[in-house]
C-alpha cells in the first residue's frame, strides 16, 4: 500500500465530513476515491483531492444543492455557477424580507400589549394623539352593528382569505380594525364601511392607506358586546365638548386573549373618532 493513500475515515476525519458522506460522493461522482482495494473493496483518497472537496464545501455554503453542485462540475460551465449564485441570491433576499415582516409583526405584537398594558380604565372617553398609521383592507359585506359577531367572523374570514391570496401570513389579522363612514356616525348611524388590518409601517407589495396623525375621542371597551352604546357615548363626547367629527369612524383590536375563553373571542379594543376643534 503506497504511503500517499488516505483511508476512507482518515479523510472523513480531516475534513470534518463523515465517512457516509463520502460514500455519498462517490455515488453522485462528485468525488471518486483515488484508489478502491480490489479485495477488501475499502477506498483510499489522496492529500490533493482535499482541493476538491473544500471547492464541494464551499458551493454548499452558497446554498447549492448537491444536485446543483454535480451538474455544475460535470458541465464545467463557469456561466451555469453564476445563474445558480444569481438564484440564491434572490432566494436569501427574500428570505430575509420574511422574516423582516416576521420581526415586524413580532414587535407589533409587543406593542399591543404594552399599550394594552397601559391603556386607561375602559368605559372613559378622553382625547388623545395618535399617530400615523397604515391600514389595508376590503368593504364589509355583513352590516354586524345590526347582525351582532357572527357577522364580524365572516368579514374577517373574507380578509382573512384576501390576505392569504396576497401572500400575508394570518398573523397580520390580528390587529384587525372596521370602520363606520363619516357621513353615518355623524347620523348616528352604525353601519359597518370596512374591515382592514393596522399595520405601523408599510407592507411591502400591499395597496395601503395612510390615518394621518390626528387627535381622536377614544373609548376603551373588553367587549365586542360593548361596541354600539361605546360608539354613541364617543358621539355624545364630541356634542358636549363642541369637537367635529373629521373623519372615520374606527374601531381597533388591540389585543385577544382567547387562551382565557375558548368559546369565543375576548377582545379588547379602541374605538375612536378623529375630532377638530371648533
Amino acid at each position: 500500500m503506497q504511503e500517499k493513500w488516505i483511508s476512507i475515515g482518515k479523510m472523513a476525519e480531516i475534513n470534518h465530513v463523515s465517512i457516509a458522506t463520502l460514500r455519498l460522493y462517490d455515488e453522485m461522482d462528485l468525488l471518486k476515491p483515488a484508489y478502491i482495494d480490489p479485495e477488501s473493496k475499502y477506498r483510499y483518497y489522496t492529500i490533493e483531492q482535499n482541493a476538491r472537496l473544500d471547492l464541494i464545501a464551499y458551493m454548499k455554503d452558497l446554498g447549492m444543492s448537491l444536485k446543483e453542485i454535480q451538474n455544475v462540475l460535470n458541465n464545467e460551465n463557469i456561466d451555469e455557477i453564476e445563474e445558480i449564485l444569481s438564484r440564491k441570491k434572490e432566494q436569501i433576499y427574500q428570505e430575509l424580507r420574511t422574516l423582516k415582516a416576521r420581526l415586524n409583526l413580532v414587535d407589533d405584537s409587543i406593542a399591543r400589549i404594552e399599550r394594552y398594558r397601559n391603556s386607561p380604565k375602559t368605559g372613559i372617553c378622553s382625547l388623545e394623539y395618535i399617530s400615523r398609521r397604515y391600514i389595508y383592507g376590503i368593504p364589509c359585506s355583513h352590516d354586524f352593528y345590526q347582525q351582532g359577531i357572527l357577522g364580524y367572523e365572516k368579514d374577517l374570514l373574507c380578509l382573512r382569505d384576501d390576505l392569504i391570496k396576497k401572500g400575508l401570513e394570518q398573523t397580520y389579522s390580528y390587529n384587525v380594525g372596521t370602520s363606520i363612514a363619516k357621513e353615518d356616525i355623524e347620523k348616528g348611524k352604525l353601519v359597518a364601511k370596512d374591515i382592514f388590518i393596522f399595520s405601523d409601517h408599510k407592507i411591502e407589495n400591499l395597496p395601503m392607506r395612510i390615518i394621518d396623525a390626528s387627535m381622536f375621542v377614544t373609548l376603551y371597551l373588553s367587549s365586542f358586546e360593548d361596541e354600539n352604546e361605546g360608539i354613541k357615548k364617543l358621539i355624545r363626547f364630541c356634542k358636549k365638548n363642541n369637537y367635529a367629527i373629521a373623519g372615520d369612524y374606527l374601531c381597533e383590536v388591540i389585543t385577544e386573549f382567547n387562551i382565557f375563553d375558548v368559546s369565543k373571542r375576548n377582545m379588547f379594543l379602541r374605538i375612536q373618532i378623529p375630532v377638530k376643534f371648533y
